[in-house]
């Protein structure tokens, strides 16, 4: 019996990780799709979203009638999903933490940019990363109202990512801005500085129907640690 439990993302992470310990060398091919479904117990569906998945990291290149081929063993843009930023900051050796500040359904103005991704109706979730103790990152996440009755312990103690999968929203790409800005009386009593300018990232996350399913802003107190992206080759 197939284990309803198992998400496309599980499937992914599973087979990355194939790739990057060598049992999928660059160049070779994964099994087939047929074979990924008995090995993983999942639908074709689960398995070809995972390859969607992997293929938009630049993992793997789907070609009809040839199967997949592995085309690289590190990730292009390891910023180019979600988290990885908190993750180099782990590597680093600094301490990174967490913690939900508010968790309110929200009624958007029509002129607001959040309300031409999402509608007039959001769930808005607050959040602020410490950096060895101090205020770092200040989020502002609007999500799809039907999130509303995810009970605030479940953004605590998950991903956010791997929540909105669980709940049926399923990403496939990110688009992020940039840009310096003077930071609000609020966003410098939160982050608990004096400085006059912070960094401004605005993500949109787009879903496998093309709809933005999340509009996020966060505010980097970059006086304490610059944004990093990093590259390999």
């Amino acid at each position: 019996m197939r284990r309803k439990s198992v998400l496309y993302l599980d499937v992914a992470e599973q087979i990355k990780s194939d790739i990057m310990n060598g049992t999928y060398p660059v160049g070779s091919l994964l099994p087939t799709e047929a074979e990924l479904e008995q090995l993983f117990d999942v639908s074709k569906i689960t398995v070809r979203r995972a390859i969607e998945l992997l293929s938009s990291e630049e993992l793997v290149e789907k070609k009809s009638g040839k199967g997949t081929t592995v085309l690289s063993n590190r990730p292009y843009n390891k910023l180019s999903k979600a988290g990885t930023f908190t993750e180099y900051l782990n590597e680093s050796g600094q301490k990174v933490a967490k913690k939900i500040l508010s968790l309110e359904k929200v009624t958007l103005d029509s002129d607001s940019p959040v309300y031409q991704s999402l509608g007039e109706n959001a769930v808005k979730v607050s959040r602020l990363y410490t950096l060895d103790d101090q205020p770092y990152i200040y989020f502002n996440y609007f999500l799809p109202n039907s999130l509303a009755d995810v009970p605030l312990e479940d953004f605590e103690n998950e991903s956010l990512y791997r929540l909105m999968d669980q709940h049926g929203i399923e990403i496939i790409k990110f688009e992020d801005s940039f840009q310096t800005v003077e930071l609000t009386t609020e966003q410098k009593k939160i982050l608990a500085t004096s400085e006059k300018n912070g960094l401004k990232r605005i993500r949109k996350s787009i879903a496998l129907s093309g709809k933005i399913v999340e509009y996020s802003e966060a505010i980097y107190n970059t006086a304490i640690y610059p944004y990093v992206i990093e590259y390999e080759a």
